[in-house]
């Protein structure tokens, strides 16, 4: 099996680009939490005899992690980027391609699993582009707040995906598939038999 430099520039690069939404998103969800650290400042501001606001308090905490969610917007745009390249190689890629129907049961249900987390990715993309753009859009704030809450849930779905591609990637390569993660760097399998001190490099 062999995969062009496209496909695999694009699936290291969107390995990036997720885990890096994906760090960002956590980010803001646990250590720079503006509901956390909004109090924490008003708590520790309070011990030196400043007062402050709740609002005021949002308004500080908010502004810390400013910069790490332009981060998360950028690589939004990345993504979104990676996603229209993905459709693009989908037409144009030349990689070999395994025939859906010759497939086991198990390496058909992985292959739905990629489309699934391609259809994931996508809606992600678009969704997260409409609430930045919400307001351009015409929508309404209420509107791109339950959009917004979707977008979350589904985030989840991406950080399940994520290490279970990085494990079942490791034990195919282990098993089965002999060569998977060569395949993705080198662009050909190439498989190492150490007992007999041969490289078998497979065209």
């Amino acid at each position: 099996m062999k995969c062009t430099v496209g496909l695999r520039i694009w699936h290291w690069l969107n390995a990036i680009v997720v885990l890096g939404l994906l760090g960002t998103f956590f980010l803001r969800k646990t250590f720079l939490s503006w509901r956390t650290n909004s109090e924490i400042l008003m708590t520790k501001l309070s011990e030196i005899d400043i007062e402050i606001t709740s609002k005021q308090a949002e308004m500080l905490a908010k502004a810390v992690r400013a910069g790490m969610w332009e981060w998360h917007i950028i690589l939004g745009y990345a993504l979104a980027f990676l996603m229209l390249y993905r459709i693009y190689l989908f037409f144009t890629d030349t990689s070999e391609k395994v025939d859906f129907s010759s497939l086991d049961m198990h390496h058909k249900a992985v292959k739905i699993s990629y489309y699934f987390i391609y259809a994931v990715l996508l809606f992600m993309t678009v969704s997260g582009l409409t609430i930045h753009f919400h307001q351009e859009l015409g929508m309404s704030k209420d509107f791109a707040g339950t959009i917004k809450d979707i977008h979350e849930n589904v985030a989840y779905v991406v950080a399940v995906f994520v290490p279970l591609h990085i494990v079942g990637t490791f034990v195919a390569d282990a098993t089965d598939e002999k060569g998977l993660v060569s395949t993705m760097i080198h662009g050909k399998k190439i498989i190492y038999k150490v007992e007999e001190n041969i490289v078998n490099d497979k065209d």
